[in-house]
Formats: C-alpha cells, structure tokens, sequence
C-alpha cells in the first residue's frame, strides 16, 4: 500500500508538507458512507441498469414515435410530450409494467422458475409488430448476456435455462437478483424507456438539447403515475388497447427513410 502525503494551505502560505502517514490509515479515518452499504449497492445496480451505456441496444429503437414524426402527429415537443406520456401511461403502465413485476417478484427472494417462464411468454406474445417483436427479443437476449456478470446470476440462467428472454422480463429478473428495491428498479427501467424515446424526439422532430433535457423534467411526474398505476394491475387483470400505436409501429416496417428500427 502507498503513502498519502497530506499538504495544508493558509491565505498567507503556500503548500507546505505536514505529515506522510500510509494509505490504509488515512482511508480507514475517513468519514463513513451518507448510506449503509446495502443500500448503496442496490442504487448502484440500478444506475448501472438504467445507464445508456449497458449494451443492450435500446438507442437504435423508437417504439414508433419515428412513424408519428412521419406522419406529422408530432412535430412539437408539446406533441412529443403528449405522444410519450400517453404511452407511459396507457399502454406501459396499465400492460408492461405488471409484468415486469410479476417477474421481478418471481426472483426476489426465490427463482420461481415456471412463473419466470410463463409471464415471459406474455411479453413476448404482446409485441404487436414484427419490429416490436425484434427489439423485445434482440434487447433481451443481450440482457440476459450480462447475467453472469452480477451475483446469482449463473444460478437464475441455470435454473430457468435456454429461453428467449424478452426485455422487461430479463431487466425485472436481474433487478431482483442484484438485490434492488422494487420500486427503484422500476423507475430505472421506465428511466431508461424515457430517455431513449425523448433521444429519438430529439433526432426525429427534431428537438434541441436543451428541449429535450426540458422534456425529461417535464416528464418525471408522469414516471410516478405510471408506477402508481402499475400498481393497481395485477397480472391477471393488466390490459391495454394501444391499437393506434400498434398500427403507427406495423406502418414503421414499410417507412422508406429512418434512423430507426421500430
């Protein structure tokens, strides 16, 4: 271990030498964390599954919102706030997110492996779109490429074995497995969702960055909603009828000129 050489300055003095003591000593008198451990931890492994830097792929996806640019519904950040929120929240919120947390619950503190699988095959049999499919499935299977590289993850891989992960099924159960609370796990997850579509607004409408970033603000009420929402479904009574956004998705296959891939 190295040594840390401690230097105090005065208005009136410059740097001088006071003291050379080892490393572990100066470490070991530093103030504790704001947190208990744990607790960081479990923030920290949410941050690094919302972080636009984990490869799974989500910023080559607009979920349709390039086919209503197309089509001049949005042309606005107004509209794009409209156009985003009521995705949220009719069609995530009331849908998607119950099924996230079927999953994560499902691996919280057992891998309950026959539930894993069968709300797995929900989210993958409610991609409307062959496009919607694609992402579910190519986001998914490079999510579950991460697993082993967070505790118990060779274990979950193991026991729930060679499946076609979709998206929100494999985030939900490597969220639990790495420990991290319910609610923030979901709200890293629907971070991420809306970043990526505020991203592709910004590219397509086109907004400024400045417009965007005033975009995400206007948008975090709406993330508390989608989870309170989420909350009310059940997995059995979850239910959506985004048939517009089914159809703008499906026209996306054949729109000549893109950036993305749904």
């Amino acid at each position: 271990m190295g040594a840390v050489i401690v230097i105090i300055t005065t208005a009136k003095t410059t740097p001088c030498l006071l003291k050379i003591k080892p490393a572990a000593t100066w470490v070991s008198n530093c103030p504790s964390p704001l947190m208990p451990a744990s607790k960081l931890d479990s923030l920290l492994a949410a941050l690094h599954l919302a972080s636009p830097a984990l490869p799974v792929g989500g910023f080559a996806y607009s979920q349709g919102l390039e086919q209503a640019v197309e089509d001049r519904w949005v042309t606005s950040a107004a509209q794009a706030f409209t156009w985003i929120s009521d995705v949220m929240l009719l069609s995530l919120a009331r849908q998607e997110l119950p099924l996230w947390r079927g999953v994560y619950q499902a691996c919280a503190i057992e891998i309950h492996v026959q539930q894993v699988i069968e709300l797995n095959q929900q989210l993958m049999a409610l991609r409307e779109t062959s496009e919607l499919k694609l992402e579910a499935v190519q986001m998914g299977h490079s999510m579950a490429k991460l697993f082993k590289q967070w505790p118990q993850g060779t274990d979950l891989l193991e026991q729930v074995g060679d499946i076609e992960w979709a998206y929100s099924a494999a985030h939900a159960a490597l969220s639990a497995i790495s420990g991290v609370d319910e609610d923030m796990a979901l709200t890293a997850y629907l971070w991420s969702w809306l970043e990526n579509q505020v991203l592709a607004a910004v590219k397509t409408v086109p907004l400024g960055q400045i417009d965007g970033q005033r975009l995400l603000h206007q948008l975090k009420p709406v993330v508390a909603e989608a989870m309170t929402v989420a909350k009310k479904f059940s997995t059995d009574d979850r239910g959506s009828a985004a048939i517009g956004l089914a159809v703008t998705s499906a026209r996306h296959e054949t729109q000549y000129s893109r950036l993305f891939r749904s």
